[in-house]
């Protein structure tokens, strides 16, 4: 029996976790039925028309797709050579579709770290926050020996998940701790007796939309009766869309922009004196130029990214980093094979068309 939508995406979501995303990325499940059975999987690029009609002669009920379809609210969905229309093309042949960029970009092993193997880059370190969407902390306090059911009453309301780890913290004898008078319910020990370490700081975080869910959550299992607490926006547990690491020896720049060219299959532009010797290397799979002080600052010679605008790479330069340029798709092919080799493992039925590439540039 074959998986529904909605298992599918569950175990693609967890492979690939969406919590790393942009905040301003749209990911996930873009279009189809949950409850719709999901045989056939296939694994794009980019949805063109020429994909869906592969998809659709193929049999496909989900597609994976690196770069999102619908990045903007659509006013209507018609047929047509739009991305609203492309959507309406897929739902009307019963395709899903299913989409994963950003998210890909910072999981280990994705986007970024297939374009940094490609090269030989190694000892590779993340740089360049991704940020991911809204979420805030709460912060309460409460007796020791409570603190594992609070704890546990929070997370299953939709705290404290960063990634495969659970995360909270308990200090004991916090600052901003307080203690039962004389009549609260209940009273714990003697007013006079009790002490500061007789309670813990309770830390964890929470996405935005799930507040009111784990604030209630922890009222209902918290002892006190009116449990001090406080909750914050924050700005927390970023991904990392680029990787930086080094050559296994230094090269002239003419050397990796020459190794870019052939492996990435594209005539790559450079920026900087082709003899300069480089050797320490940062990544960033499609257009990266805005991160490009954050390579310079990771200590990189050269930046490989693709969409460097003549303005950019005058900055770069003056801060004595050099940039190759690749272009948008050719420096995200490699991590599409990686894309696609993690969805066949996952499932018994996939179609690889990561190779019909979706770039608009045509060379003459």
């Amino acid at each position: 029996m074959s998986l529904t939508v909605a298992e599918s995406v569950a175990r693609l979501a967890e492979a690939i976790p969406l919590a790393k995303a942009a905040a301003w990325d749209a990911v996930g499940l873009q279009v189809g039925s949950t409850t719709a059975g999901a045989e056939v999987v296939a694994v794009c690029h980019e949805v063109t028309d020429t994909v869906i009609d592969a998809a659709t002669a193929a049999g496909v009920d989900l597609l994976v797709a690196y770069h999102p379809l619908l990045f903007r609210p659509a006013r209507s969905f018609v047929s047509g050579g739009s991305a609203s229309g492309r959507a309406f093309r897929l739902a009307a042949a019963g395709v899903a579709l299913y989409v994963v960029h950003t998210a890909f970009d910072t999981a280990a092993d994705g986007c970024a770290d297939a374009l940094a193997a490609s090269l030989g880059i190694e000892d590779l370190t993340g740089f360049g926050p991704n940020w991911p969407g809204d979420s805030s902390k709460i912060v309460t306090f409460a007796p020791a020996g409570a603190a594992p059911a609070i704890t546990a009453a929070m997370a299953q309301a939709g705290a404290g998940q960063i990634g495969n780890y659970t995360e909270c913290s308990f200090t004991v004898g916090g600052v901003g701790s307080y203690r039962p008078l004389a009549g609260a319910t209940p009273l714990i020990g003697d007013v006079g007796e009790l002490s500061r370490e007789d309670e813990v700081r309770i830390e964890m975080n929470i996405p935005s939309g799930l507040v009111d869910r784990v604030v209630a959550a922890m009222v209902a299992s918290h002892p006190y009766e009116e449990p001090a607490h406080d909750v914050y926006a924050v700005r927390a547990n970023s991904g990392f869309v680029g990787r930086v690491g080094n050559l296994a020896r230094e090269q002239p720049l003419a050397d990796l922009s020459q190794a870019a060219s052939e492996t990435l299959a594209v005539q790559v532009r450079v920026a900087g004196e082709l003899a300069r010797p480089v050797r320490r290397v940062a990544v960033v799979p499609g257009a990266g130029s805005s991160l490009l002080g954050a390579a310079a600052a990771a200590g990189a010679d050269v930046l490989v990214t693709g969409d460097v605008s003549h303005h950019r790479a005058r900055e770069a330069l003056g801060m004595g980093l050099a940039m190759v340029d690749a272009g948008h798709a050719a420096t995200e092919r490699p991590g599409m094979k990686r894309l696609y080799s993690l969805v066949s493992e996952m499932f018994n039925n996939t179609i690889d068309l990561t190779h019909m590439d979706p770039s608009p540039w045509e060379t003459t």
